[in-house]
């Protein structure tokens, strides 16, 4: 082993997934090495340190073999997803050592990304780096981009948000309290509703385990009807959402957790609702948002900084930690944004 050549610890998937994944369908990988420099003769390359990880339940279908949707992990191989990162080494004209990013990277100590797709300068570290992985990174943009850009809501709108507890849900119901709408979440468990309500300022929250019927429990909550949904789970949640949708309401659809370990999808009853009461409804991915991502920082840090928003973490220590952590997020353990934290900068 050169001066330069370290030991890089990986988490890899062991094998393609069908049904709810287990901590057994992935492995840590602690014989591979790598060199701490860009190989000469390689443009547009970075070398970083991988500080942060984050666990995101789009990964759940990339465990599967692909049918046709998102790419596969490959077997053996690092998974890939967001992170935030220290640049070690560069020969991209975009960044330099010392530089810190978030974006694409891999699940190991040390990566060497050529050509990166997505991997933004962090400009401000007056608030902490971890939230790259969340607030200020992918979720954070995906809240944004789904409840202004798709959603567009006016003061004094009806708002529903399912998964509201989640990485994603939490921002969204603040930026729509910040909106002046008021806004229902759900969550699994007694500990997230009492989240939803207390931490960041939701107008009413239920566990929707506790509901037999959620089409009755929606309009319990939403006697109007509902404006807006952000949609987090999919399933029988949506079928009762269309139900109390409201004339020419909106539906973003940032996910459908409920459908991502089920070998046959179920399916949607009541989409015909969208033809009568003019419902629009689009799915949408952070990345096609990422050229508003400095509108975006304007908006949020000020509010994060002022204490308007407030984000909850559920931080795990080391790579050790990456298969439990991203089976917690199937299983409704985790509380807010799971991320793992691999090196301190």
């Amino acid at each position: 082993m050169s001066d330069q050549e370290v030991s890089n610890k990986q988490v890899a998937l062991k094998n393609y997934v069908t049904g709810l994944p287990k901590e057994s369908d992935v492995q840590i990988i602690t014989t591979n090495t790598i060199e701490l420099r860009v190989p000469e003769g390689t443009k547009d390359a970075v070398l970083v340190k991988n500080l942060y990880l984050s666990c995101d339940p789009y990964m759940r279908e990339r465990m599967s073999a692909s049918d046709g949707g998102f790419s596969s992990f490959e077997l053996g191989k690092p998974l890939t997803g967001y992170g935030v990162a220290k640049i070690l080494d560069s020969t991209h004209p975009n960044y330099k050592k010392g530089d810190l990013a978030w974006g694409f990277t891999g699940w190991e100590e040390y990566s060497l990304i050529v050509s990166p797709r997505i991997l933004i300068k962090i400009e401000h570290t007056d608030v902490p780096l971890s939230y790259y992985t969340g607030i200020l990174g992918m979720p954070g943009m995906t809240a944004y981009a789904g409840f202004y850009e798709i959603c567009t809501p006016k003061k004094g709108e009806y708002v529903y948000i399912s998964a509201a507890s989640g990485a994603v849900g939490q921002i969204v119901g603040q930026f729509a309290k910040l909106s002046g709408c008021y806004v229902v979440g759900s969550a699994g468990s007694k500990e997230k509703v009492d989240l939803l309500k207390n931490k960041f300022g939701f107008d009413e929250a239920f566990n929707y385990k506790e509901e037999p019927d959620l089409t009755a429990a929606l309009k319990r909550y939403f006697p109007e009807g509902i404006d807006i949904y952000f949609e987090n789970v999919g399933g029988k949640m949506l079928d009762a959402v269309l139900a109390n949708m409201r004339i020419l309401g909106r539906i973003a659809v940032c996910g459908m957790i409920s459908q991502y370990n089920l070998e046959k999808h179920e399916g949607v009853h009541n989409l015909t609702l969208i033809v009568w009461k003019q419902i629009r409804m689009q799915g949408f991915l952070a990345a096609s948002y990422y050229h508003l991502y400095p509108k975006f920082l304007e908006m949020a840090l000020p509010y994060i900084k002022q204490g308007k928003i407030v984000y909850v973490e559920d931080k795990a220590e080391g790579l050790e930690s990456g298969p439990t952590s991203l089976v917690s997020l199937f299983t409704g353990l985790n509380v807010g944004k799971k991320l793992l934290v691999v090196a301190r900068e």
